[in-house]
């Protein structure tokens, strides 16, 4: 059953190795995601899955000690998921679970063991909603740790450009992680978030799968755009 999720934002800008001189501008969302990871631990999980989008279609499973790196990026920096020395040395993790295996190593996690479920971003709502269910059944205690960017067209400069529908499809994301809205994220338009080039889609879905029955509530930690595009970060518990 899960017992606990934090959702963050994945750009690979939040490891301030990776951001360099901008590493400041992205502070507020780091600190969240720290609060956010503390309420994962308090819930004293038997298991954390993190879950992040990915480019390639489907589900694929990352064992803990599976590697990830930076060095895409011009930084020598490399990760691992969880504390186990994995057997496979080769980087390997998609972006998203690099990062959230960097911020599990920030925060000193050691609360329960670590595996990554990495889901297409093209994922199917009800794929994602039944994975999400399954992953829940694994443990009594399952937590989870979903990454995904919102959309990444709120302005002129943002990666899609600006979309005037954007904002509206931020808020609604926003509202409900911070409500803990099982229906609205289940219902989350495949082909819109598509267009406006939301990471998260697919994770926020599998969440939801995940919640089914848990009766968790929602809190909402961070939200903002700072480079067009959004980021949330949130609680479950």
């Amino acid at each position: 059953m899960l017992v606990a999720a934090a959702v963050c934002p994945c750009p690979p800008l939040l490891v301030p190795d990776v951001a360099a001189g901008a590493a400041p501008e992205l502070d507020a969302a780091r600190a969240a995601c720290t609060d956010a990871l503390g309420v994962l631990a308090a819930a004293r999980p038997g298991r954390l899955v993190v879950v992040g989008p990915q480019e390639a279609s489907g589900l694929v499973t990352y064992p803990e000690g599976t590697a990830g790196t930076f060095r895409g990026f011009g930084v020598d920096l490399d990760v691992r998921l969880g504390t186990a020395e994995g057997a496979d040395t080769d980087p390997r993790l998609p972006y998203s679970l690099a990062v959230a295996a960097w911020l599990l190593e920030r925060t000193g996690w050691s609360d329960a063991p670590v595996e990554g479920r990495g889901v297409g971003e093209s994922s199917p709502p009800e794929l994602c909603v039944r994975s999400g269910a399954d992953l829940a059944a694994r443990d009594e205690r399952v937590a989870l740790l979903v990454m995904g960017d919102a959309s990444a067209c709120r302005t002129l400069k943002a990666p899609g450009y600006l979309d005037e529908r954007a904002a509206p499809f931020d808020a609604e994301v926003a509202r409900a992680l911070g409500a803990a809205d099982l229906a609205a994220l289940t219902g989350l338009d495949a082909d819109l978030g598509h267009e406006l080039k939301v990471s998260g889609r697919a994770p926020w879905q599998v969440l939801a799968g995940a919640a089914e029955g848990a009766d968790l509530g929602g809190s909402l930690l961070y939200e903002d755009a700072p480079y067009g595009v959004g980021y949330v970060v949130a609680a479950w518990s």
